[in-house]
């Protein structure tokens, strides 16, 4: 692709494709940074409002999540650059833009704030002081890995794991038979909206944390040529400035080569990227908010006086009645389970926010400085966001759900955006062989219709109230 912001990427030899069991990562970050927020809290709260008539809406937005990391993860195969790269080399300002789309939205510890208050129903304690613990831990965990990804990789591994556990456990144990029959009714409801009884904005939110969300699923770029995908084994990765060896270079990227091997070679690398994805990501985050929400219907029930709590009241009324139906080992294993998965959601925001903002700032604007390498831009947001967390937090705004909500709202803008740019990055920025085209096409346009008008109504919403 020729642009006058980026130079041109060399043409070079797509590395062999590797089977399913050595690629197993990337989507298992991106499921463990998952389920926790939509899958633990949102499905489940709005479960306990409106009934599991409406989780057709969260098999829609798992589906499309899937489609739109498979073409975020199209350019990264096809070059070893990350697609907010891609989008720079239209137009500079897209890098920042998206700095700016991936940063706000986080600022709001709303995951470390849930983490804390599901401890707190296990030992007492101020929340907000656990926060701030959580962010500082965070911060250090970070920043003293030698190299970043394999110790997240390693963390999202073990959560993923304990998700499989808890809904076996909750499946056999604590889920009554007929709760699964109530899931039938979604072919009543399929097309309508539960606007009466649930906000617009938290409607948003679980559309838009049913399964990822916002710009982390941009970083699904960064997470795969970190793993070496493709033409991503061509980029050096982010190691700790403190116990690491970083290197300076910037990551931009080599287009693979347009002969009959190398085709071949990318044939099979889709191939294997697509089922990590759909084993990994799609699989997993459905199970779990079905999940969830049945659990979260058989134990708590609907319209138990929480519809106006804009707090974790369901989520304590859901550890009490599990201790009830299945006994106080399960109840006290689902606070536990809550806090280790939301407390490693938090881990995972942050890396992402800080892995996308080195990327962009190393790759569109310090590309010749020798002095701050792309690792430690890294560790600077890292600790920028954990400080900005624990601001928030001392201010006095630490209500778990809504900060999840009003970071949702802002990551639905930003998803919005991008699926637009997606549309003309994989339909100008590749060679004909392999852009996005046919099926996939129609439903990344579909994103853009889907994600455009949530965002618009909420916008709508938003000004009318302050009007």
């Amino acid at each position: 692709m020729r642009s006058d912001v980026l130079p041109p990427m060399e043409y070079m030899d797509m590395p062999e494709p590797l089977p399913l069991r050595k690629v197993l990562g990337p989507s298992v970050i991106l499921a463990g940074v998952g389920v926790g927020s939509g899958e633990y809290i949102l499905w489940p709260y709005i479960t306990t409002n409106v009934g599991l008539g409406f989780l057709w809406l969260a098999v829609v937005g798992v589906t499309l999540q899937y489609f739109l990391n498979m073409e975020i993860e199209r350019y990264t195969l096809a070059t070893g650059e990350t697609a907010i790269a891609g989008f720079a080399r239209y137009w500079k300002p897209w890098g920042l833009v998206f700095c700016v789309g991936a940063i706000v939205p986080n600022l709001w510890p709303g995951w470390g704030t849930a983490g804390a208050t599901t401890f707190t129903y296990l030992v007492g304690g101020n929340p907000t002081t656990i926060a701030v613990i959580v962010c500082i831990a965070i911060g250090v965990a970070l920043t003293t890995s030698p190299v970043v990804y394999k110790a997240l990789e390693t963390a999202e591994f073990f959560k993923v794991g304990l998700t499989l556990v808890f809904l076996a456990v909750a499946v056999v144990a604590a889920i009554e038979v007929s709760a699964w029959g109530e899931l039938r009714e979604n072919a009543n409801t399929l097309g309508t909206l539960p606007t009466g009884d649930v906000a617009i904005a938290t409607l948003l939110a679980g559309l838009v944390f049913a399964g990822a969300g916002g710009a982390n699923n941009l970083v699904q770029s960064n997470w795969i040529r970190e793993k070496g995908f493709g033409m991503g084994k061509y980029v050096p990765k982010i190691e700790s400035p403190l116990t690491g060896e970083p290197e300076p270079q910037p990551s931009t990227g080599h287009m693979i080569k347009q002969d009959e091997e190398n085709l071949k070679r990318w044939k099979g690398w889709w191939k294997v990227a697509n089922k990590e994805q759909l084993v990994s990501f799609w699989a997993i985050c459905l199970a779990s908010i079905i999940t969830f929400s049945v659990l979260a219907y058989s134990t708590v029930g609907v319209g138990a006086n929480l519809s106006e709590s804009p707090d974790f009241d369901f989520i304590l009324a859901e550890g009490n009645a599990l201790k009830d139906v299945v006994g106080p080992w399960f109840g006290t294993f689902f606070w536990i389970f809550g806090t280790i998965s939301l407390v490693l959601v938090a881990l995972g925001v942050i890396d992402y926010v800080a892995r996308l903002v080195a990327d962009v700032l190393k790759t569109l604007h310090l590309r010749d400085n020798e002095k701050w390498s792309e690792s430690k831009i890294y560790t600077f947001v890292v600790w920028g966001m954990c400080t900005a967390g624990v601001c928030v937090l001392l201010s006095g705004m630490d209500q778990p759900l809504v900060l999840l909500v009003l970071s949702a709202c802002l990551n639905g803008i930003v998803m919005f955006v991008y699926s637009c740019l997606l549309v003309k990055l994989n339909r100008t920025g590749l060679p004909k062989a392999i852009r996005v085209g046919g099926v996939r096409l129609g439903v990344l346009l579909f994103c853009v219709a889907f994600y455009g008008f949530f965002a618009g109504w909420y916008v709508i919403v938003q000004v009318g109230e302050l009007m």
